[in-house]
């Protein structure tokens, strides 16, 4: 029998009750084509596309906790409501083509979007108010606020069970409403939400993940998508140290999370290298170490340009997976999640299992303009 070079990628993994056929990940990307927030028959065709051409699993774009200005964009799907029936749609869909699925779930908090001028029906609400550092923005959240929306992430957890969904990610990331609470920049307020130290800005996070797991019961796997950088602030680091990871990621997992999902924005560059060198573990693989949850990376992956350009137009050709190779045959992290490949190219996972590199497409980012 002949092996690949990628047959490391294709290796079954399983978390829980969630047995995957291979460590391929496809990632939340914000489509923006749910009319009224609901998804329809065009958003369960983009992803039974994907499910039926070799990824492990899917998680979906953001989809929103029934709170006010829990979105930043007008079509957004929701996970609540009138758009529960669209999502069975989905998962339907993907289950039928032989996949599986999760709902990433999602609330911007106090962030405006850079995409379009459209403005929520609702204030706006964060830890403190603030869009980003200095930057006023909506409402600083009541106790009944905050109690509110961990009891809406709580009932969408359950929904995402009810439905028939494999797993559910919570945004955590990415300056949005959880990020806004772990970082002391957007999170000034002088209770027992704020504090000092990560860990006790981690509060909101693991209360959170607590009434999550209460949702849907110990077997069923959540995954935590967690990052250093912010859209507010590229070069921003919640952990400096090996030492403030664990302070920041441990208790996220005692309290119920089973994957990290650690995004950085190129998945080969060490988090830590006056550590372990410029070769050394990179964020997945810290996370890893330090709590020993499974791990998801992503980052540039199968491309030759970083994802942030595609923001300003900018395409990307098909790139070398070697990186990407020899540090899942190390088991530095379980999963591989991808993200423009997998956008513009529906058929990305089953080329490159096929050993077809020469069929892969480039990224267009006029791709993020459609939904194919």
């Amino acid at each position: 029998m002949t092996h690949s070079p990628t047959d490391v990628l294709f290796q079954p993994r399983r978390i829980k009750n969630l047995a995957l056929k291979n460590r391929i990940v496809m990632a939340p990307m914000t489509r923006n084509f749910s009319p009224n927030g609901i998804p329809d028959a065009a958003v369960a065709d983009y992803y039974r596309r994907r499910a039926a051409a070799d990824v492990g699993l899917i998680l979906s774009e953001g989809t929103t906790i029934a709170r006010p200005a829990s979105k930043n964009m007008p079509r957004i799907p929701d996970f609540h409501g009138a758009a529960l029936d669209g999502w069975k749609r989905v998962i339907d869909a993907v289950h039928d083509a032989g996949g599986k699925m999760g709902p990433q779930i999602w609330h911007v908090g106090a962030v405006s979007s850079g995409m379009t001028d459209w403005q929520p029906d609702g204030t706006p609400e964060g830890p403190s108010g603030l869009a980003a550092p200095g930057t006023p923005r909506g409402r600083a959240m009541s106790e009944e606020d905050i109690a509110d929306a961990i009891a809406a992430f709580a009932s969408a957890a359950a929904s995402a069970r009810a439905l028939g969904f494999d797993t559910f990610e919570i945004h955590g990331a990415h300056g949005y409403l959880i990020d806004q609470f772990f970082w002391s920049g957007t999170n000034q307020r002088a209770d027992a939400w704020n504090g000092a130290t990560i860990r006790e800005r981690s509060r909101f996070a693991a209360e959170v993940v607590k009434a999550m797991r209460g949702a849907v019961g110990a077997d069923y796997p959540i995954i935590l998508r967690v990052s250093q950088w912010k859209q507010q602030d590229y070069k921003a680091r919640l952990a400096t140290t090996p030492d403030e990871m664990t302070d920041w990621l441990l208790p996220l997992v005692e309290a119920g999370v089973d994957v990290l999902h650690c995004s950085q924005r190129r998945f080969w560059e060490p988090e830590f290298p006056d550590i372990d060198g410029e070769d050394g573990l990179n964020f997945a693989g810290w996370a890893k170490k330090l709590t020993g949850a499974a791990t998801i990376s992503v980052g540039s992956v199968g491309l030759d340009g970083e994802f942030l350009s595609s923001f300003g137009g900018k395409g990307a050709a098909p790139a070398s997976l070697d990186k990407l190779v020899a540090r899942m045959e190390r088991d530095e992290f379980d999963l591989i999640a991808v993200g423009r490949a997998l956008l513009s190219d529906a058929q990305w996972a089953s080329k490159v299992k096929a050993g077809d590199q020469a069929a892969l497409k480039p990224f267009e980012a006029s791709a993020m303009a459609t939904l194919d």
